[in-house]
């Protein structure tokens, strides 16, 4: 959501009652983005199933469509796409406008490494303040140059080339978005890219780019560490891809039933990738009531039925330093859940935060401190101090753009004593557009 747009204060209020029903949730957002990237390139027809039709996904399929790729919206509700081709992509005559979306932006970097043209990105207020050097760097090692506002930032203009060369790298920091880009570059290189973690982190690229044909590798390594290789100039084939529902999106109407007694809800289809469910397991750690049925495979990719109950008063436990990379978006949202707990909640290893869509860090410490909860920040840490009651509330909180943080403080604002405003609810239709309706179906009050 661009700066220029006005702002959408919400307000959230006390429930009256528990919050029961069963959600909808949309789209894995993640998956989303590189199924309209994957299906831009794929030669022949891609067709996908429950797309997230937030903001930023819709970004990223304008801008394949900039780069002569084929996407549309069917009748039918499906989205397909008729892809150029691996080295197939045409140089976009307009400049490409991420909006919000560091994904977007990261892994279309990626893709136009490999290609002999020059592209211009850009976003709105808060993704021109993102760091982008983690991903230039070795996209430049690869052959591709770069324009850039000081500290690697948009608007930036970049040229490939179809002439990539095939790198290992090892990464610096644990993501999968700078994972992705040089994985996307490896395509059209002559021989095998290879990318080492020391920190597994989510592997939806290795997957879908399987589900298209590519051979892809993994390696274990030592320590828990791995190696990822992608065999470049290889054709990627259309396939069908059914979207599964967002584990990051669905943790905010599970914790919202957590934290008011007596609540019933069930979520339906939500992927159950082991990498994107660290929050899960650290609120059952907590005493949640979290149960999983009808567990499956769906579009290569593991998906539950999740209800959640009630029932049980949570508390604050040392949340594994380990099990971070598979919930980095989550803390915000675990975070107002541990000022409702009971003890004290430990976040270790969260240097990552400071780098989203805004320093999550500081803007989870500043609500919650507004909010009248006791804790302790450091430069990748958080402690909280926890009652066993909710926060007092009162307030309105700075969201700087960031839907995460507006998404967490109007769920906690549904057991503070006083309502809580974010002062602008729009950016929530980046990710998650019916959060509003949904959260209100099961009855929670927001206006």
């Amino acid at each position: 959501m661009h700066a220029t747009s006005p702002a959408q204060p919400l307000t959230s209020s006390r429930t009256q009652n528990p919050l029961t029903g069963v959600a909808v949730i949309p789209g894995d957002k993640s998956i989303s983005h590189r199924a309209l990237m994957f299906g831009g390139l794929a030669v022949g027809e891609t067709v996908i199933t429950g797309l997230l039709e937030g903001e930023d996904v819709l970004n990223t399929a304008q801008a394949m469509r900039a780069m002569g790729a084929f996407i549309e919206k069917g009748s039918d509700g499906l989205w397909r796409c008729r892809g150029v081709g691996v080295g197939g992509l045409h140089e976009p005559s307009q400049i490409l406008d991420m909006g919000n979306s560091g994904t977007s932006t990261r892994l279309l970097m990626g893709l136009v490494a490999g290609h002999n043209m020059t592209a211009l990105f850009t976003g709105d207020a808060s993704l021109i303040k993102r760091p982008m050097a983690r991903v230039m760097k070795p996209l430049e090692m690869m052959g591709a140059r770069f324009m850039s506002r000081d500290g690697g930032r948009l608007p930036l203009a970049m040229t490939g080339t179809d002439r990539i060369l095939p790198i290992e790298y090892t990464l610096p920091v644990a993501s999968a978005q700078v994972k992705s880009a040089i994985l996307l570059a490896g395509l059209s290189a002559r021989g095998v890219t290879s990318v080492i973690e020391t920190k597994p982190t989510r592997d939806h690229s290795e997957n879908m780019l399987r589900h298209f044909g590519v051979r892809v590798d993994v390696e274990d390594l030592d320590n828990g560490a791995q190696c990822v290789r992608v065999h470049g100039q290889q054709e990627m084939v259309g396939a069908h891809v059914t979207v599964p529902s967002d584990p990051s999106s669905a943790a905010f109407p599970a914790v919202a039933a957590l934290l008011n007694a007596g609540s019933d809800i069930r979520l339906n289809n939500i992927g159950m990738n082991p990498r994107r469910t660290g929050v899960y397991q650290t609120l059952i750690d907590m005493g949640g009531d979290i149960r999983f049925e009808n567990q499956r495979i769906q579009g290569g990719e593991p998906v539950a039925d999740i209800i959640i109950t009630g029932r049980h008063q949570l508390r604050g436990i040392d949340v594994p330093v380990e099990r971070v990379p598979s919930m980095i978006d989550e803390f915000p949202i675990l975070a107002c859940a541990a000022a409702c707990a009971e003890g004290i909640t430990r976040m270790t290893g969260l240097e990552e935060l400071r780098v989203k869509e805004s320093d999550r860090l500081l803007m989870i410490a500043q609500g919650l401190s507004a909010c009248g909860v006791k804790l302790e920040m450091g430069e990748s840490d958080l402690t909280i101090y926890g009652t066993g009651t909710p926060p007092e509330g009162g307030v309105t909180i700075a969201t700087a753009l960031d839907h995460r943080i507006a998404m967490s403080f109007l769920v906690l604002g549904t057991v503070t004593r006083a309502p809580i405003t974010v002062d602008d609810g729009s950016p929530i239709a980046t990710s998650f557009p019916d959060f509003l309706p949904l959260m209100k179906k099961l009855g929670a009050h927001i206006s």
